[in-house]
């Protein structure tokens, strides 16, 4: 039996991006010792408070189907917080709740898309990003935002790529670069979204990590919220990733369009997460901070570590739990130096090139593990490159 196009064309006959942390994963199943630095996995677990929100629920009786735009409290208290965070006027009525962001995704791609439209994003991207516009039925288009222009996008290369297209996936904070697109740079993606009549889907998963500057939704620019889907989520914000639990904020119409498809997908999220959920947004901007503060101080001590040497650059990292790491210098590509670097000192970090042709020659390092392992991990990963880097002059 042959399967069909759209699950035979998700990869479009390509890789998943996903090969060294594979190979990993083996290694530490066979017993190596392995340091990983390649998935965005909190090194905390979800905190005992939230967990026992979400005991308590599921022992009362809320273990049936939940209702499957989400429960009134959990959007309401969405809704609010994107409102308090934006001033853009916004209700129940704009959010949908969803198993976690990545389903979100695929969602509002389903709600925007026909078979066959042009879906842009940008290169570097999320390592399912394209497979997931294809898996919607659209048509995968990568506009490059190049290393040599702060792997910021520039309006010349949106315009080109805009004519006939039907959306525009963005990312800030940005994984995997940790860069912030800036006011200005909203503003030229917004223009072209409304010259070209796009779609802006905007992946703000990464919004409570900010290191530099500030996190502006672009629904929150002049003629952007009609036109614009948020994706948000609790699993960076909150350390709750297996919970899976995020959402889409957008135009009422369109949101009880994706209220109709989650009735005939997923049918909702379990209510204990949900209220587990809406226990932990309660707790505010504070305890959000407490979250993301470990990658902070981390981001701290890899700016230190790699002072010391001019081998391995980073790129500035304003947000997000990543660095992302130039090792051109080396003379190897990102793929080739994240092989063997797990082969010879088992550190794995993801190369760039999973992340698209714009990320060549670099890999991207999750700051992910207990700060004195993280320090010498990424000192031993700088000793490497020297020698790599000497060996090719």
């Amino acid at each position: 039996m042959d399967r069909s196009s759209r699950i035979k064309g998700v990869l479009a006959g390509g890789s998943d991006g996903w090969e060294v942390f594979h190979r990993s994963r083996a290694m530490i199943a066979a017993g190596v010792p392995v340091t990983e630095l390649t998935i965005g996995e909190h090194d905390i677990r979800t905190a005992a408070p939230i967990l026992q929100e979400m005991h308590r629920s599921a022992l009362g009786g809320h273990t049936g189907y939940a209702a499957v735009p989400g429960t009134d409290a959990l959007r309401d208290r969405i809704a609010k917080r994107a409102e308090e965070r934006t001033g853009v006027p916004t209700t129940r009525d704009n959010v949908v709740v969803t198993p976690g962001g990545q389903a979100g995704l695929f969602a509002a791609f389903m709600a925007v898309c026909d078979p066959g439209d042009a879906a842009l994003y940008i290169d570097p991207y999320y390592a399912t990003y394209p497979g997931t516009l294809r898996a919607a039925g659209a048509r995968a288009v990568a506009v490059e935002a190049r290393a040599d222009h702060g792997f910021l996008p520039r309006r010349a290369d949106l315009e080109a790529a805009a004519g006939g297209a039907k959306a525009l996936l963005i990312n800030t904070p940005n994984n995997p670069t940790g860069v912030i697109y800036g006011r200005e740079t909203l503003e030229e993606i917004a223009q072209v979204c409304q010259d070209h009549d796009l779609w802006l889907v905007s992946d703000e998963v990464y919004d409570t990590q900010i290191w530099e500057g500030a996190h502006l939704s672009p629904r929150a620019l002049p003629g952007m919220a009609e036109r614009t889907l948020v994706i948000g989520s609790m699993s960076k914000s909150h350390a709750m990733t297996g919970s899976r639990c995020g959402w889409i904020i957008g135009p009422e119409d369109i949101i009880a369009d994706l209220i109709d498809l989650a009735t005939h997908t997923n049918y909702g999220v379990p209510g204990f997460i949900q209220d587990a959920s809406d226990y932990a947004l309660a707790q505010g901007p504070a305890f959000e901070e407490e979250i993301s503060a470990p990658f902070a101080r981390r981001r701290a001590l890899a700016q230190r570590v790699l002072s010391t040497q001019n081998v391995v650059r980073s790129v500035p990292s304003q947000g997000a739990m990543y660095l992302m790491l130039d090792i051109r210098a080396t003379g190897l590509s990102g793929s080739e130096f994240a092989d063997a670097l797990l082969e010879d000192q088992h550190i794995a970090v993801m190369p760039g090139e999973s992340f698209g042709a714009a990320a060549a020659g670099h890999v991207r390092v999750a700051m992910t593990i207990e700060d004195n392992a993280f320090e010498a991990a990424l000192r031993d990963l700088c000793r490497f490159a020297e020698g790599r880097a000497s060996r090719a002059a």
